[in-house]
């Protein structure tokens, strides 16, 4: 298992870019954290405390896709780069100015949100060209899956380490002074400075137009208010059971199982078309969701949170894979980012569903929220099974790849680009 992923690692680029990528989204993978502690800290309450992390949330989801797009039309670096150095400012205008005046401070967060740049889609459009064959391209979605629960997991310790040395404002100025670092070392790369997408059709609707693509954001919409809810849940369930270390038993377990589940699938190659399997993926996760609403004593709750979490990891490599087959010609990062925003709008739902359903029926149907998530996106996919079965975009060899404009790929490697 481990000699496929040392493979990709040692392919040259692979690391830098993947460390670079991950270092670049520290800021936004720790924001929310970052901006409660720093709100709390200047006397602020915990409702403006969340207002300010939701309208970062909002900011950022209607970014992504627009620097998804621009990426597409102009290159990584004259986008990425910009991006997260106007960014930071925002985060670094909040930290300095504090919580004086709140219309400046929504606005810092607002600027922060919105310019946050889209890595996470450009490390995927540029994986083809960096790696070549089909079977590691899918592996390297795979890795990059396990490697973002690593980095939910070691980012906001980092930041409540930051927090204790120093102070909430310093973990804002420090944390994003890293991301740009990231984002520097990104489009430094040649990877990165010499990738151009694919000549694209002018819509309005971008990647959008693609009903394959419509149909994937519209199940992963609900994946994402299942993982939304579970963070609620977790909370409900700690308060229960008197301990607040019980919550990030539950957290750690949840992201133990996703690491597992998505090293696993991302070592073996997988026959047959991905959108059959993503099926089959979300309908395990949706099974490995429903029995938290029994909410047993801690050791075997903490045992289902790790099983529910261990086919997250393989439902988003393999959404990576469709995403790439349905995005029209043009729009890989765009469709990308689509995602990422998607999934963030879902767990921001997810989020406000869960805190009411706790109130109402206790914390079993918190967690049933996101059992009713998982199902709701199984459905969703069925519903969709013959959008999803016909690609927008035929296979075409790698001369004709967009991600693979200097023929960097190995012969015969089918992209799913038009030619």
């Amino acid at each position: 298992m481990a000699a496929g992923y040392l493979d990709i690692l040692r392919t040259r680029h692979a690391a830098r870019l993947l460390t670079g990528t991950l270092v670049g989204r520290l800021p936004n993978g720790t924001a929310h954290i970052a901006i409660v502690l720093f709100t709390r800290a200047e006397g602020g309450s915990y409702t403006l405390a969340g207002a300010l992390a939701a309208a970062y949330g909002l900011a950022t989801a209607v970014g992504q896709p627009l620097l998804g797009r621009a990426v597409d039309l102009y290159g990584q670096p004259r986008v990425q780069f910009p991006a997260a150095v106007v960014s930071a400012l925002g985060m670094a205008v909040l930290a300095l100015m504090g919580l004086g005046s709140l219309p400046a401070a929504y606005a810092a967060v607002v600027v922060a949100g919105v310019f946050t740049p889209p890595l996470e889609g450009g490390l995927r459009a540029l994986w083809p060209t960096v790696l070549g064959r089909e079977d590691r391209v899918h592996r390297a979605y795979a890795m990059d899956a396990v490697a973002q629960e690593v980095m939910f997991t070691v980012g906001p310790l980092l930041v409540t380490v930051l927090v204790s040395l120093w102070s909430p404002a310093a973990a804002l100025l420090v944390i994003n002074a890293v991301g740009v670092l990231g984002a520097l070392s990104v489009v430094l790369s040649e990877p990165s400075r010499v990738w151009r997408s694919a000549p694209r059709e002018a819509h309005w609707l971008g990647a959008l137009r693609s009903p394959g693509l419509l149909a994937l954001l519209g199940a992963f919409f609900f994946v994402g208010l299942a993982l939304g809810s579970i963070t609620v849940a977790g909370v409900a369930y700690a308060d229960d059971h008197g301990r607040e270390s019980v919550y990030g038993w539950l957290m750690a377990a949840l992201g133990l199982g996703a690491l597992v589940g998505g090293a696993v699938y991302g070592a073996r190659q997988w026959a047959g078309a991905p959108e059959r399997r993503l099926r089959v993926i979300v309908a395990l996760l949706a099974l490995g969701y429903l029995p938290l609403m029994l909410t047993p004593g801690v050791p075997a709750m903490t045992a289902l949170a790790a099983l529910a979490g261990v086919f997250l990891a393989p439902a988003i490599a393999c959404s990576f894979i469709v995403v790439d087959r349905h995005a029209p010609r043009g729009t890989v990062t765009e469709a990308f980012s689509w995602l990422v925003t998607t999934f963030g709008v879902g767990a921001a739902a997810g989020t406000a569903v869960a805190g009411p359903a706790v109130e109402i029926g206790g914390t079993g149907w918190s967690f049933a929220v996101a059992g009713a998530g998982g199902v709701a996106a199984l459905l969703v996919l069925l519903a969709t099974g013959r959008v999803l079965a016909a690609p927008g975009r035929t296979p075409a060899v790698v001369a004709g790849s967009e991600n693979d404009r200097n023929g960097a790929a190995e012969p015969g490697f089918s992209s799913g680009h038009k030619a």
